[in-house]
């Protein structure tokens, strides 16, 4: 599909036909338009949205003649947005979860302090000396939703600090707030939109026994004291952490709560507490305190195992798990967690779920009895019982018996498991006739007098094994001492070069001389094959087994050589700063310990003659001191020496100063014209001259320069191991600068971040390669957004990137995400620095060339002064891609509007006249309202648009 092609199928696609979302002035002016909005399938706003938008603007400070700012004036406005927001919570029943989970703690604070100052509790007391009993019932109800809230909350991170340290003092009169309760055996009265509408029509009306109060909706008792029960269990269960023995507390709490549940009618519309987390918090309690319940009964697996366990009945606990491996019903990580308990690492289940077999298992088959074997037979085959048809299972058992037959060192207990009826049922012809093949050589190889191997890392000499079985367990081998043993035992037998017996073990060039010149054979083979291993580790990130290999061969060499030892510690620095590379990659922020730092630091300093250095060691290292922002040390400490040897490292300095400097005056910005050269260079072609046959002289252009410190595919590499924001944006607006003065275009040129810090011109233009450098802004702008795809210069780029290449769709996916990220989906305004007049002009143009007339119009709108001339020209045109009319409610200026009315009457096109007219009759459009009225009438459509563009282009 063509570009063109594939920007008109994602215009014409979806089309945002949404209703305007309802203000929050508009419930002002109607008061009867709440309970209709709240009452509809899915209202917008939601009703916590509208719960936030209510609050907000009744605490909105006001700014005196002074222009001084003052608190929230407490005036009938501010009251009725209060109230409103405490019918929509009522409206909710007052669901703590949801309002927790939609409402900001400093939001729900004043929400519920609100509910308690309509619901008449005294001001200035604290809740614990309150008598609840006395108290009218909506006002005893006011307070109890409050400290349940409290108790919920202490369970919550990253809060408002001052809000949280209020709470953590009332935490433990929340406490005694609830145990009061429980002692309260009458029914209970909640707030509904009603009763808050009574209270505020009579405000002079105490809170007593009236209408306003046992008006409400009626709580249970039992249903208030199954929610507190629960609630109270929630918070022990909490402080057992710190104090174990308050889970009994806990447990009994709970147990109260299920009792409670089971008498209430399930059909309620009053939500009481969440079963499934009762359950979990049952079950944890009855084994955190080692208590079982005599009325009931051990249904579930969980429970029958942890009753196995704690009566040590191990016989039924096996034959539970035998069970299971036909259900498959116990997780994994519940299993390996009882027989670690156990110490006995049972592996029934793992050939079923087709998890590797781990070491203990494969230590297990070193020295099996007859018994085990036996046993494990049984196991496969009650597992696998006449129900179990699924191919999956029999081809994992399958490959399960075939591992089992292959560890077997004992030829009779291999017999043994290949006669059994599982071995002729699950293995195909062909596998059993290797297996069996593989077995008749053994025999004839092995000694079965001998005993069994002692250890996986002891090879005796005595054992009678061949050449080829020593070669196959030195390939698959990474134990350093277990790979010594086998080549001691090579040596014995040949004397070959052993370190070629995988091809691919493969040792850097630079080292490989120095290797193979050492003279005892044995130390030759060991050192190349240990560093081959650890290499291949690394590689596939196991630092663990790398770190093991490394260290083994760095106490090898440093025997006799210092010169290797050398390079096996930068071999090991290299290992441990990728290791701690790939952990930032997958998240982890923590800063490199100060050893590895100091470690690096020393290697950039180094200045030992006459040794190999792999320059890839100086680029990680470079690389991870930019990463962490060590740019001082960089800038100052690195030997000249190392500088003008290895070009990373002149790249990282040059790249560490200028960053530095940022943001500084032009006469500080010398390092940035020198690493600017060096980018240049790094892109530029060679020339040289050619002699033709008919003696005329010829230009020819040579792709990669030999000038550049580095070809620029390697170049490229180095800047994709980059991570730090600050590093790539520098990079990046580098080459947003050098693509803009190759391309020569003025109109059409891409923005970033930093770019005046860069020259505005280039001595030798010709020289430059203009595709390498497009491509390398691209791959380098798309590395940097898969690394954070919501940084908002980088999208602005990308989107300008597109633009001039006319990827007019793709350029308007980019501006709508960069507009996204920085306005939380467009409900706050996206800043004016990022929706520039000049980024909205391209997203005018953008939608101009994919024939989207009518958002042109509503887009001339959103520029500091309004572009009539182009919002008219597009509305003329009648050959529009979008949904025309129904973008109509988003066009806030009345000029457009009724420029659509006379065009449409033009036309005698009377139903699309209709919906101009509409929209120019809404009462927030009248050009007499207050300024703040029309601002947030234009503020309301731009968010919708946008949000409805979004729709379009993501």
């Amino acid at each position: 599909m063509s570009a063109e092609a594939a920007d008109r199928e994602a215009v014409s696609g979806s089309r945002p036909c949404t209703p305007p979302q309802t203000s929050w002035f508009e419930f002002l002016l109607d008061p009867s338009l709440l309970e209709q909005h709240l009452q509809g399938p899915h209202p917008d706003p939601s009703p916590v949205q509208l719960i936030i938008q209510f609050l907000e603007q009744a605490s909105k400070p006001s700014v005196n003649e002074q222009n001084q700012v003052q608190p929230p004036v407490d005036n009938r406005r501010n009251r009725t947005l209060k109230l409103m927001a405490l019918k929509v919570a009522a409206h909710m029943t007052w669901d703590l979860n949801v309002l927790e989970k939609g409402l900001t703690i400093p939001v729900l604070n004043m929400l519920l302090n609100e509910l308690l100052c309509v619901s008449r509790v005294p001001p200035g007391v604290k809740h614990v000396d309150l008598d609840l009993s006395t108290l009218p019932p909506t006002t005893a109800m006011a307070v109890l939703i409050y400290n349940r809230w409290m108790n919920l909350v202490q369970q919550e991170k990253e809060l408002t600090e001052n809000i949280l340290s209020v709470l953590r003092e009332q935490a433990a009169d929340s406490i005694m707030v609830l145990e009061g309760a429980l002692n309260i055996k009458k029914d209970f009265y909640i707030h509904t939109p009603r009763t808050l509408d009574l209270l505020a029509a009579d405000p002079s009306t105490a809170n007593g026994e009236t209408e306003s109060s046992t008006a409400g909706l009626r709580i249970s008792a039992d249903h208030l004291h199954c929610q507190v029960h629960y609630d109270l269990g929630g918070i022990y269960f909490q402080q057992g952490c710190s104090d174990p023995s308050v889970y009994e507390k806990a447990r009994e709490h709970f147990r109260l709560a299920r009792e409670l549940l089971t008498k209430l009618d399930s059909s309620a519309s009053l939500r009481c507490v969440d079963e499934q987390r009762l359950a979990g918090y049952w079950n944890a309690c009855k084994t955190l305190t080692g208590a079982s319940d005599p009325n009931e009964s051990q249904h579930t697996p969980y429970g029958q195992i942890s009753c196995f366990m704690r009566n040590h009945n191990f016989g039924a606990l096996i034959e539970a798990f035998i069970r299971d491996n036909v259900t498959l019903s116990l997780p994994n990580s519940f299993r390996h967690s009882i027989q670690l308990e156990l110490l006995h690492k049972l592996q029934q289940g793992d050939a079923l779920e087709g998890g590797v077999l781990s070491v203990s298992f494969h230590q297990l088959l070193l020295k099996p009895s007859k018994n085990i074997i036996s046993f494990l037979l049984e196991v496969c085959t009650r597992s696998l019982d006449k129900e179990h048809k699924l191919e999956t299972s029999r081809r994992k058992m399958a490959l399960f018996i075939k591992t089992v037959c292959n560890r077997l060192e004992d030829v009779s207990l291999a017999v043994m498991v290949s006669s059994h009826k599982l071995f002729m049922e699950l293995l195909q012809d062909e596998e059993k006739k290797i297996l069996m093949e593989q077995m008749r050589k053994s025999s004839a190889t092995v000694n079965l007098s001998a005993k069994p191997l002692p250890s996986f890392y002891d090879i005796p000499a005595s054992a009678s094994v061949n050449i080829s079985q020593l070669e196959q367990q030195l390939i698959l081998s990474l134990d350093p001492r277990h790979i010594r043993q086998i080549l001691i035992e090579l040596h014995g037998m040949a004397e070959r070069p052993f370190w070629r017996v995988n091809s691919k073990w493969e040792v850097p060039v630079d080292y490989v001389n120095v290797i193979l010149a050492i003279k005892d054979n044995l130390t030759r083979d060991l050192v190349y094959i240990l560093m081959a291993k650890g290499l291949h580790c690394i590689s596939i990130k196991d630092f663990a087994h790398a770190r093991q290999l490394f260290t083994a061969c760095l106490e090898l060499v440093t025997e006799f050589s210092p010169k290797l030892r050398q390079v096996m510690l930068n071999e090991l620095l290299l290992m441990e700063v990728r290791a701690h590379e790939a952990g930032a990659a997958e998240g982890n922020t923590e800063r490199p310990p100060p050893d590895l730092v100091s470690r690096v630091r020393g290697y950039l300093e180094m200045r030992i003659h006459d040794l190999p250095l792999r320059q890839i060691v100086g680029e990680e290292c470079v690389v991870f001191m930019l990463n962490w922002r060590e740019n001082e040390y960089l800038t100052l400490q690195v030997p000249q020496s190392l500088v003008n040897n290895n070009p990373y490292i002149k790249l990282g300095q040059l790249i560490a100063s200028t960053c530095k400097e940022l943001p500084g005056p032009k006469e500080s910005r010398r390092t940035a014209k020198e690493l600017w050269e060096v980018v240049v260079q790094i892109c530029s072609v060679s020339s040289q001259h050619k002699r033709t046959s008919d003696g005329r002289v010829s230009l020819l252009k040579q792709r990669e320069s030999s000038l550049g410190i580095l070809p620029r595919s390697k170049f490229m590499t180095f800047m994709k191991k980059l991570r730090e924001p600050l590093v790539l944006t520098t990079l990046i607006s580098l080459f947003v600068r050098l693509h803009n003065i190759v391309r020569d275009d003025i109109v059409n040129e891409v923005t970033a971040e930093h770019i005046s810090i860069w020259p505005s011109s280039l001595a030798n233009l010709q020289s430059v390669d203009v595709e390498a450098v497009v491509v390398t802004l691209k791959e380098l702008v798309n590395y940097a957004l898969s690394l954070n795809p919501n940084n908002q210069s980088w999208l602005c780029t990308q989107a300008d990137i597109y633009f001039v290449t006319n990827q007019y769709s793709a350029a308007m996916h980019y501006y709508l995400q960069a507009g996204t990220v920085c306005s939380d989906y467009f409900t706050k305004p996206v800043p004016p620095d990022v929706y520039t007049d000049q980024v909205l002009k391209r997203m005018i143009k953008c939608c101009s060339l994919l024939n989207c007339h009518t958002q042109v119009a509503v887009l001339c709108q959103f520029l500091r002064e309004v572009d009539y001339m182009t919002a008219f020209k597009a509305l003329q045109e009648q050959n529009s891609h979008d949904s025309m009319d129904s973008f109509y409610d988003y066009i806030w200026d009345v000029t457009i509007l009724e420029y659509l009315t006379y065009i449409h009457h033009k036309r005698g096109e009377s139903d699309k006249r209709q919906v101009a007219i509409k929209a120019i009759g809404q009462t927030e459009l009248n050009s007499s309202n207050p300024e703040e009225v029309l601002q947030l009438a234009a503020q309301k459509r731009k968010k919708k648009f946008l949000q409805a563009l979004a729709k379009l282009y993501f």
